[in-house]
């Protein structure tokens, strides 16, 4: 017995040998990604030690920190890039905000809106039209406004040209109200849940275009050139106002990541220090 113990002893320290051996490859060829910024064929290659050589327990240990330290430079490599996009939208958004008119009461408000000047409420007073507009954090709606001696109770709106359309669903957000010179009533599309007008309107704003509001009854009129502008001027600054605000966002993650594996790189250090005492 004891001969057959002897002589698989030196088997299994070859076999454990070899584990460590192939797994320090592949440890290898992870930090070598890792200097050549391919990012996420060092986090495959860490990984795959832990899947192939479960019990290559020090150079398991190794990868991990080596994988801590692939993150941090992942997260600290965004950082860079979303600080660098967002000096370019905000030169644009400031290259172009005087030309929009914020609407925004402070006492109630902490969000506001920005109109484009031709569609201002003062401004079209008694009249039906198709109004856009965007909020400070880049999400874009319209507002479908009728004006008339009576009511439709229209609760979506249609924009078509020749047999082409793009059709609202029925808002969720829709009032009536009353006052002397007739019926008025409002509903509210946020892009998304708009059934492709905005973009309908911004892809054909070359064309005469009509709107037709739909309820008990319907009420057809012509969606105008300058109407379509203002539609076409707020989408344009949708776009930087959400990329703006979804970098800002990514902004905070990466921080907060950045802060989570610096805390566990502490934390892996200090038991490291804790088991070579």
């Amino acid at each position: 017995m004891k001969y057959i113990i002897y002589c698989l002893l030196p088997l299994c320290m070859m076999s454990c040998n070899s584990t460590e051996r192939n797994a320090q490859q592949l440890l290898q060829q992870a930090n070598e990604a890792f200097q050549m910024d391919s990012f996420n064929t060092a986090k495959q290659l860490i990984d795959s030690i832990k899947v192939l050589y479960p019990k290559a327990f020090e150079t398991r240990r190794n990868g991990i920190k080596l994988m801590q330290q692939v993150e941090l430079e992942e997260q600290q490599r965004n950082l860079v890039y979303l600080d660098s996009l967002l000096q370019v939208k905000y030169a644009q958004l400031d290259s172009i905000r005087s030309q929009y008119v914020l609407e925004k009461d402070t006492a109630y408000q902490e969000i506001g809106n920005y109109l484009w000047p031709t569609q201002t409420i003062e401004r079209n007073l008694g009249r039906s039209f198709l109004r856009a507009q965007v909020d400070e954090t880049g999400v874009m709606s319209l507002t479908s406004i009728y004006c008339g001696p009576r009511n439709i109770h229209h609760t979506a709106v249609r924009v078509s040209f020749d047999e082409v359309f793009a059709e609202t669903p029925p808002s969720t957000d829709s009032y009536e109200t009353t006052d002397i010179k007739g019926k008025i009533e409002k509903a509210d599309f946020k892009r998304g849940n708009d059934g492709g007008v905005i973009d309908f309107v911004v892809a054909n704003s070359d064309k005469k275009l009509k709107l037709k509001y739909l309820g008990e009854t319907t009420f057809a009129t012509n969606l105008t050139p300058t109407d379509i502008k203002a539609i076409v001027k707020i989408d344009e600054l949708s776009h930087i106002l959400s990329v703006i605000t979804k970098a800002k966002d990514e902004q905070k993650e990466a921080n907060l990541k950045i802060a989570f594996i610096q805390k566990k790189m502490s934390s892996t250090s200090q038991k490291a220090d804790e088991n070579n005492e």
